[in-house]
C-alpha cells in the first residue's frame, strides 16, 4: 500500500467532506500542518469542526480557514493570537468549545485508544463543568470528559518513512501524537521522507499503523510572536 502522495491536495483527495470534524496537531505555530491546512482552504470544504490547541494567527495556519469562514466550530484551549477568531466568536458567527489544554490532549489520546470517556478534576466548579456528569472519587469531585474521535487527523512531523512511521522534533511533539491517533483517517506532512527501516524504532513517536497518507513539503516555520532586543 503506497502511503506517499505528491502534494497536500492529492493526499486530501476523496477524504474531505462538508461538516466533518478535523483534529489538527501543533502548538501555536510550532508543528502545525500548514500545507494541509492551506489545501483544505483551497478545496473550499465548509462547516468544519476543528479540534486544535489553538487557532493559528490571522493569516497563517488555521487562521486561513477562519478567514474564509470554512470553520463553524472550534474545540480549543488557547485562541488569543487570532483577531478574526475573536471577531467571529463575539459576533455569534463561530461556535467555541473551550477545553483545558491537558483535557484536550487527553480527549484526543483517549479517542485514539478507544476510551469513550475519563474523569478529571480539571474544571470542577467552573463553567467547564456545566452540563457534565460529576462523580466523587476518594472524597474529591471529578467531571466526565468524552474521548474525541475525528473524521480526519492532520499532523506535521520532522521525518517519516514510506510506511508512515513519524518522528517529531522538539516542541512539535505536543498535540501531534494524540491528534494523529484520534482520526479515522490520518494524513501527515513531513520535512523529509526517509527509507523504511532507516529510523531508529525507539525514536518513532507515531507508528505507521495510524497514518493513512503522507506528503513531503517545504515549510515556512513562522514565529508566532517575534520579540527582539534593542540594538
Amino acid at each position: 500500500m503506497n502511503k506517499v502522495y505528491g502534494s497536500a491536495a492529492e493526499a486530501l483527495d476523496g477524504v474531505l467532506a462538508d461538516g466533518m470534524t478535523i483534529a489538527a496537531g501543533g502548538f501555536g505555530l510550532c508543528g502545525i500542518p500548514e500545507l494541509l491546512i492551506a489545501a483544505i482552504r483551497d478545496a473550499g470544504t465548509k462547516n468544519l469542526t476543528v479540534a486544535s490547541n489553538n487557532a493559528g494567527v490571522d493569516d497563517f495556519g488555521l487562521g486561513l480557514l477562519l478567514e474564509t469562514k470554512q470553520v463553524k466550530k472550534m474545540i480549543s484551549s488557547y485562541v488569543g493570537e487570532n483577531a478574526e477568531f475573536m471577531r467571529q466568536y463575539l459576533a455569534g458567527e463561530l461556535e467555541l468549545e473551550f477545553n483545558p489544554q491537558g483535557t484536550l490532549a487527553e480527549r484526543m489520546r483517549a479517542g485514539g485508544a478507544g476510551i469513550p470517556g475519563f474523569y478529571t478534576k480539571t474544571g470542577v466548579g467552573t463553567v467547564i463543568a456545566d452540563g457534565k456528569e460529576e462523580k466523587e472519587f476518594d472524597g474529591e469531585q471529578y467531571i466526565l470528559e468524552r474521548g474525541l474521535v475525528a473524521d480526519l487527523s492532520i499532523v506535521k512531523a520532522w521525518k517519516g518513512d514510506q510506511q508512515g512511521n513519524l518522528m517529531y522534533r522538539k516542541t512539535a511533539r505536543n498535540f501531534n501524537p494524540p491528534a494523529a491517533t484520534c482520526g479515522k483517517i490520518c494524513i501527515a506532512e513531513v520535512e523529509e521522507i526517509v527509507p523504511t527501516g532507516s529510523m531508529d524504532p525507539d525514536l518513532i513517536h507515531t507508528p505507521g499503523i495510524y497514518v493513512t497518507r503522507l506528503i513531503q513539503g517545504d515549510h515556512e516555520k513562522r514565529i508566532e510572536q517575534r520579540t527582539v532586543r534593542a540594538a
